[in-house]
C-alpha cells in the first residue's frame, strides 16, 4: 500500500503543476522530469496483489495520466514551436548581416560557338 499511496501522491503532484502552471517554463520542465523520473522509480515497485483501495487509487490514476498527456504533448508542441520561431529568427538575422552568403551559382552557361 505505501508505494501505491506514494505514486498517487506524486501522481497528484504533477497533475496540479500541469494544471497550474508556474511562471518559469524552465523550471515547470525540472520539476515535470523530476516527478516522472520519481513515479517510474515508484511504478517499478508495484507488484500485485492489490487491494480494493489500491484499485481504485489506480483507476484514479489513470483517468489522470489522460490528463497529464494531453498537457505534455501540448507543453511539447508549445516548446517544439518556440524553437522553430528561434531558429527562424536566427536565420533572418543571419540573412540581414551578410545577404550575399547564401548566393548559389550553380546554372553557368557557355557559349562555344568559335
Amino acid at each position: 500500500m505505501p508505494n501505491v499511496k506514494a505514486c498517487y501522491d506524486v501522481t497528484e503532484k504533477l497533475y496540479e503543476l500541469l494544471m497550474n502552471p508556474v511562471s518559469g517554463r524552465d523550471q515547470m520542465v525540472e520539476a515535470i522530469s523530476e516527478l516522472l523520473d520519481r513515479r517510474e522509480a515508484l511504478l517499478k515497485s508495484l507488484a500485485p496483489p492489490f487491494t480494493e483501495e489500491e484499485r481504485q487509487l489506480g483507476r484514479e490514476m489513470m483517468a489522470r495520466q489522460k490528463i497529464i498527456d494531453d498537457k505534455l504533448f501540448k507543453l511539447k508542441a508549445d516548446i517544439q514551436r518556440d524553437m522553430q520561431q528561434l531558429r527562424r529568427k536566427k536565420q533572418s538575422a543571419n540573412k540581414y548581416t551578410n545577404p550575399y552568403s547564401a548566393l548559389q551559382v550553380d546554372g553557368v552557361f557557355y557559349d562555344k560557338k568559335n
